[in-house]
């Protein structure tokens, strides 16, 4: 465990300190689109965060090579090779996307031609473990195709949820922190080799997803891309196709003893070839239900729209923060739900649990304009979108002051003694446009500065946005 947690470390090191270098970068070339009208963001972010990703995955993969017991992955297996050799080629992809842009079906075959690449090196599915039945021995060509589309299937899940600060990477986290739990079980608790590779991974991806987060976290420095979502998906459809295609279940079965409960343990591997993935189920559902949408409304399933989850989230009154929790909790729930189903001794009490939870994710999901009391004396302390009771009570504090004051009296002469010298604005000459000429009543002189932020650089912002029909046909 300490040499995966190390390898984790390195990976989400490498990726957090390039991911600084990598946004001016990505300003020098260009590589900050204008605002189009399905996004969410209102100032120009650069992108090209899949090159620190990419430099985390590299750097993690050579730590652990290097080390004692993680290191013989390298010497036994070819799957560290090939899924380097196809996320460098899915990387490429998506830098030339973020910065030119790929025409969707020639992208769509890139990600097939790299997913081959992975297959050619040795990591495909050998063999189904399909229940009642046993093992399925696969051909080549039936490995060759189910391979290809599980990766594909994965990246695109994965690149079509990637819309809001923060949701891809944090989803895949969590996914990966599932997927890596239940594979460091088979391969430390039953003792199965061939497990090794897959557990690397997650550990790698984990590592990604945490140094590109802090970032990515709304409002967002820079956005990862499709450089970012299309490694992340290719990573993660990688483990679970090591998993799946490579542990044998009679090896299991030879600890349980029963088919039965060879089965159970292996609920989190049966699923995700069938939807396929647990562990991203959501944004599986998001892909399809994205394509069932433009093909109903006579559009191309690759063309882009405001349509997915989280922009119905958004569309109900959640802000992106919160929208972003909701993914996060379903998709925990439905990854760690997976896997702790597979534990015999949890089996009993986890449907009654992921049920609780179920009914108190749709609790929080029905109620998105909830703000908690703030009791006055803890304002201060609490993030700005509690102090919103505060803001209006000075608010109306300042507007019953201002109303106090004559109509005809201005700020300046009122208090200026007699045959005191007008200032510099008051002469016969001075700009009108300080005072309201039907009203007589004066500006106020100070105005919010307008500078810029530290995430963007652009401009200033507004705390709340005009939130907008979503219209699913544009």
């Amino acid at each position: 465990m300490r040499e995966y947690l190390l390898t984790l470390c390195v990976a989400a090191a490498v990726t957090y300190l390039l991911t600084g270098p990598v946004r001016k970068f990505a300003i020098a070339w260009g590589a900050m689109p204008a605002i189009r009208a399905r996004d969410v963001h209102r100032e120009p972010t650069p992108r090209l965060g899949g090159i620190a990703m990419f430099g985390g995955l590299c750097a993690g993969l050579l730590a652990a090579s290097q080390l004692e017991n993680v290191g013989e992955v390298f010497r036994l297996s070819d799957e560290p090779r090939a899924l380097l050799s196809g996320a460098a080629l899915i990387w490429v992809i998506g830098v030339l996307d973020d910065r030119y842009g790929v025409d969707a079906l020639l992208k769509l075959g890139l990600q097939m031609v790299a997913a081959g690449v992975m297959v050619l090196q040795g990591l495909t599915i050998l063999w189904l473990p399909i229940p009642t039945v046993g093992v399925v021995a696969l051909t080549p060509l039936q490995g060759t195709l189910l391979t290809v589309a599980l990766v594909v299937i994965t990246i695109n899940a994965v690149n079509f949820v990637d819309g809001l600060d923060g949701l891809a990477g944090g989803m895949v986290g969590i996914a990966a922190a599932a997927f890596f739990l239940y594979s460091y079980r088979i391969w430390y608790g039953y003792g199965i080799e061939a497990a090794a590779p897959g557990t690397l991974f997650a550990a790698v991806l984990i590592g990604m997803c945490a140094g590109f987060l802090p970032h990515n976290l709304h409002p967002a420095r820079i956005f990862m891309g499709d450089s970012g979502s299309m490694l992340l998906g290719l990573v993660l459809a990688a483990g679970a196709v090591s998993i799946t295609g490579q542990v044998d279940p009679d090896a299991v079965n030879l600890f349980t003893q029963s088919e039965s409960a060879t089965v159970q343990e292996l609920i989190p591997v049966y699923i995700p070839l069938l939807l396929p993935l647990t562990i991203i189920a959501v944004p599986f559902a998001d892909l399809v239900m994205a394509i069932v949408r433009r093909t109903w409304n006579g559009r191309s399933p690759f063309s882009a729209d405001r349509g997915h989850l989280h922009h119905r989230l958004l569309e109900i009154g959640h802000s992106q923060t919160r929208a972003v929790l909701i993914m996060y909790f379903w998709s925990a729930l439905i990854g760690f739900g997976a896997v702790a189903y597979s534990v015999q001794s949890l089996s009993a009490w986890i449907v009654p649990t992921v049920l609780a939870l179920s009914a108190l994710g749709l609790i929080v999901l029905l109620l998105p304009r909830f703000t908690p009391r703030v009791p006055p004396w803890a304002e201060r302390v609490v993030p700005p979108r509690y102090r919103i009771r505060r803001q209006e009570r000075l608010a109306a504090e300042r507007q019953s002051a201002e109303a106090a004051v004559p109509a005809g009296a201005g700020h300046d002469t009122a208090q200026r003694p007699a045959g005191a010298p007008a200032g510099p604005d008051e002469g016969p000459g001075a700009e009108p446009s300080a005072t309201d000429a039907g009203t007589g009543t004066r500006e106020h002189p100070r105005q919010p500065h307008a500078g810029p932020h530290g995430a963007t650089a652009v401009g200033d912002r507004k705390r709340f946005a005009v939130r907008r029909k979503i219209d699913t046909r544009s």
